[in-house]
């Protein structure tokens, strides 16, 4: 039988004793993480992961019921720290694992000291008094053009995603990435990501949240950094990156590291 360990592609490295886990987002895997490695390997016990249904992951495991929401994640993050048997750490979750990461939170409060919530939104439609983005014509021609051709969407989705044209590193990586994952996977993640509304969880988050932002996003807008922190029960802080992008640990290393840096050190 393949263990958690295995079906995830676990990783723990670094020597520290603070342990700090890092979650990918939608279309990538842990990759999207190795420019940061480095500069945190030797000061943290850092765990590294692939979501289920990456393109690192066996496809043969995604169960499309398990995630059909985000909580399939959410149990999925809290059984790998009870197997490494992790008692604290700080999170730092990327994209859609923001969010993950905030309701494995809620479920277990004690295992939180800190949420790192990089380029996070809870609600990408806009809604009456809340501006996520997206309209619904939005999403149905994005759903469309990943089911219509696949190869093509991702050609033309990675760039604008990144924010950079298509013969940097950054959007060379987000293709790689958005490539291996099996196409019907990609969609219905995508599908579930996109059409989630997690407002109504932000009161209970007790962990304190440090919401990192680029200034310009196609998939979450500014202003939601500043909605997070004005609704999330915990202490927060925003920090608006000086760059562009939904992958800015991928596109701005120069950036992220120092600001990662910061934000884990930082009390508030």
């Amino acid at each position: 039988m393949t263990s958690l360990f295995q079906l995830h592609n676990v990783r723990v490295i670094g020597t520290g004793e603070e342990v700090v886990v890092l979650g990918h987002g939608f279309g990538t895997d842990q990759s999207v993480w190795k420019q940061v490695i480095p500069h945190l390997v030797d000061d943290y016990r850092l765990v590294l992961f692939d979501n289920m249904g990456a393109g690192t992951t066996d496809p043969d495991y995604f169960s499309f019921d398990r995630y059909s929401t985000l909580h399939g994640y959410a149990y999925d993050l809290l059984a790998i720290l009870q197997q490494l048997q992790v008692t604290s750490c700080i999170y730092i979750g990327h994209s859609v694992m923001g969010m993950v990461g905030c309701l494995a939170s809620i479920e277990r409060p004690d295992l939180f000291c800190k949420l790192i919530l990089v380029s996070a939104s809870p609600r990408y439609l806009n809604d009456v008094n809340y501006f996520g983005g997206f309209e619904q014509d939005d999403l149905d021609q994005l759903f469309e053009a990943m089911q219509s051709n696949y190869k093509a969407w991702v050609s033309g989705f990675a760039p604008l995603a990144v924010g950079d044209d298509m013969d940097s590193f950054a959007v060379q990586e987000f293709s790689r990435t958005l490539f291996s994952v099996r196409p019907d996977i990609a969609f219905g993640v995508a599908k579930v990501i996109f059409e989630s509304d997690f407002r109504g969880i932000l009161p209970y988050i007790t962990a304190p949240c440090h919401i990192l932002q680029s200034t310009k996003d196609l998939a979450v807008p500014v202003v939601v950094s500043d909605y997070l922190h004005q609704n999330l029960g915990a202490k927060s802080i925003v920090e608006v990156l000086q760059t562009e992008g939904h992958l800015p640990q991928l596109s701005s290393p120069n950036v992220v590291i120092p600001a990662l840096k910061r934000h884990l050190e930082l009390v508030i």
